[in-house]
């Protein structure tokens, strides 16, 4: 085992720092105040390559792996202005299409993820579904040579960003009738497809969807992969979503520790700077520690991942998320003690993060939800759910 990132890797870290250094925060809260989205930002790193760096070589892709992926993003959070949608396009959908889909999905969407010339949303959550995925109200019905899908979806990123989106279903299985669950590519100009956006509480950039899916007609190559594999499908997208959010969330604590650190050793109130007292070097410290030990999870589900063993990543994913969340909370929240009133100021910014990483111990997955997971499947007790 090697903890030494690749010269390559490091340059790719150097290159998207340099990057979201031409941008950062201000850009960050000044558009996403204004109501307005970072596409400045999301096509120059497109163009620099780094948006499909994990997608196929073949298919317009960097051919690395989704390490390189996280790579990105975690430098572009570090820098202040992460890309949620990275989230969402490249690993989730991206990675669906080039495992799963047809040679026609991958040779149509591929190259246009990876050019970051289109955006691609992922439907999963529903009203009333909750983190239940088997209550899933979606469904997708066969009518000759097409799917009628017809259902809702709430909380879904960036929709009006994206030329479709990778909406998770059902369909009735044709011995049984047991709904199973299905991906369809499903535009959004399709002819009953609509949505509302959702009027949230935080600054983000990325708005967020309510979605009306009401008798949506799709050819039948909106299917992505073998219908009797949908689950298996989807278990491929969430791993990813799962280490993209860690990295997201570990970019984010790194710069409030930096601003925080930088501010400590600049500010001084007796004689000293405030750094030098332990009161605020310990806290700051132990929020160091913290985040390093959940980037080191993230880089190991990530490692597993890339290598094929799905189930271990699976696993370490779902730690990673845990731990990159609580960290970047308690690192934020630190990082505002310490700046004390300029934390809230415009200038620092600090105050409308703490919100923003506070949804990662909610979102893509709960941290209870993880508990769960972790209670049966990594400690084998019995499922309480």
């Amino acid at each position: 085992m090697n903890f030494t990132e690749t010269d390559e890797q490091q340059a790719l870290r150097a290159a998207v720092a340099d990057l979201g250094g031409k941008y950062g925060y201000a850009y960050y809260t000044r558009q996403a105040r204004a109501g307005g989205r970072l596409t400045e930002l999301w096509q120059e790193a497109g163009k620099l390559g780094f948006l499909g760096v994990n997608l196929p070589a073949e298919y317009g892709g960097g051919g690395a792996g989704l390490y390189e992926l996280a790579i990105v993003l975690e430098e572009l959070a570090a820098a202040g202005c992460g890309l949620l949608m990275m989230v969402v396009s490249p690993a989730i959908c991206g990675t669906i299409i080039a495992r799963f889909g047809t040679d026609e999905q991958r040779r149509f969407w591929l190259p246009r993820l990876a050019s970051g010339a289109t955006i691609m949303a992922f439907g999963i959550t529903e009203p009333d579904a909750g983190s239940n995925s088997h209550r899933l109200a979606t469904v997708a019905t066969r009518d000759g040579d097409t799917w009628v899908l017809t259902g809702r979806k709430i909380f879904i990123s960036g929709v009006d960003e994206a030329e479709a989106v990778l909406i998770v279903g059902r369909t009735a299985d044709a011995k049984t009738g047991t709904l199973r669950p299905a991906l369809f590519i499903v535009p959004t100009d399709a002819p009953g497809f609509t949505y509302r956006p959702i009027e949230m509480d935080i600054v983000m950039p990325e708005k967020q969807f309510l979605l009306f899916l009401d008798d949506v007609r799709l050819p039948a190559d909106a299917l992505v992969g073998e219908e009797s594999a949908a689950l298996q499908q989807l278990f491929a997208g969430l791993n990813p979503e799962r280490i993209m959010a860690s990295a997201m969330a570990i970019g984010s604590g790194r710069y409030a520790l930096d601003r925080a650190v930088s501010y400590a050793k600049e500010r001084t109130v007796w004689s000293v700077p405030i750094g030098a007292h332990q009161g605020l070097a310990h806290p700051l410290a132990q929020v160091k520690v913290e985040l390093e030990l959940a980037r080191l999870m993230m880089q190991k589900a990530a490692t597993l991942y890339d290598a094929g063993h799905d189930m271990a990543a699976g696993e370490a994913a779902n730690m990673a998320k845990y731990a990159a969340a609580e960290a970047s909370v308690r690192t934020v929240d630190q990082a505002i003690q310490a700046l004390g009133g300029s934390s809230m100021t415009q200038e620092f910014g600090l105050a409308a993060m703490l919100a923003n990483v506070r949804t990662t111990r909610i979102a893509p997955v709960s941290r209870e939800m993880i508990l769960n997971f972790v209670a049966q499947y990594s400690l084998g007790l019995p499922k309480s759910y």
